[in-house]
């Protein structure tokens, strides 16, 4: 699908499906990369880090994906460049002005295996998602599934999968990143975090837009 901007949007309900990877580093640096395979603005990938210092960073391949997802979310800087993803069965390899990492993926994550008995539709319908809310952030601390999102939007994550991160190396502004970590203290991008425990999921993203910005 041809990339749109946010003028040209028709219909309020716009979904990103592909994968969503969250960890931390050894070095306190934290970060939530987003590998879309399908959305309304054709395939990308966007990287969000969180700083040792709570610097909130956004990597963004385009400024028409930058200034849609700085709508959704918060930042402290925005950079807008060339931004690559390799993924493949056991490792995701990301590449963004400043930043080079490359993380080791495991076998099924905890969840993995209820997240697999939940039907797919189902997995993904906002109705369900806002349903489950609760119960899914009491069963992993600061993840929630439906929440209010930035510019008066409503979002949903659908996650239809989960797999272990093992391990990672990388630099991020000079810096060596250090060994894979716990996403920990919690990311602070909008309403939900990652999971603590390092891991990569197959998810849907549903973003409500309020009718105002449908044209």
């Amino acid at each position: 699908m041809s990339a749109i901007t946010l003028d040209r949007v028709r219909t309020q309900r716009l979904a990103f499906t592909g994968h969503i990877a969250g960890f931390g580093t050894t070095a306190g640096v934290r970060l939530v990369v987003g590998c879309w395979t399908h959305s309304p603005f054709g395939a990308f990938t966007d990287v969000m880090v969180q700083t040792d210092t709570d610097e909130r960073v956004l990597f963004a391949p385009t400024t028409e994906v930058a200034d849609f997802v700085a709508a959704t979310y918060r930042f402290d800087r925005i950079e807008s460049g060339p931004v690559t993803a390799e993924l493949t069965a056991d490792r995701l390899a990301v590449t963004a002005p400043g930043l080079d990492i490359t993380v080791t993926i495991g076998g099924p994550a905890p969840l993995d295996r209820v997240l697999r008995l939940v039907p797919a539709r189902l997995a993904v319908a906002p109705w369900w998602l806002t349903l489950i809310d609760p119960v899914a952030s009491k069963i992993v601390p600061g993840v929630h599934t439906a929440g209010s999102a930035g510019s008066g939007r409503r979002e949903f994550y659908g996650v239809r999968r989960s797999r272990r991160i093992v391990a990672a190396t990388g630099r991020f502004d000079s810096r060596d990143l250090g060994a894979v970590a716990p996403l920990l203290p919690a990311v602070g991008f909008g309403f939900s975090s990652a999971p603590p425990a390092p891991q990569i999921v197959t998810v849907t993203t549903t973003i409500d837009l309020p009718r105002s910005a449908a044209r």
